[in-house]
């Protein structure tokens, strides 16, 4: 089966990195273990809607921009 999530994974590291976080820290900024934000890191598993939307708006991008489906990081 194909990793779904793949982009928005790979959006997320490269938006945390930008940050000079670690996946422990966004852990804790999510309130979830360090596993299941590697998960998503990794494409592993379907993050919840809610879920998206907060780290949008914490890394201040569009949800298309974080899910992969746009270039354009703005929020409109």
């Amino acid at each position: 089966m194909d990793k779904v999530m793949l982009p928005c994974g790979q959006r997320l590291k490269e938006l945390r990195k930008e940050k000079g976080l670690k996946q422990k820290e966004m852990a804790g900024i999510l309130e979830c273990t360090d596993r299941n934000y590697q998960k998503m890191e990794y494409g592993d598993i379907n993050i919840p809607g809610l879920t998206l939307i907060q780290l949008a708006d914490y890394f201040d991008v569009s949800l298309d921009y974080l899910v992969g489906r746009s270039e354009e990081r703005r929020r409109f």
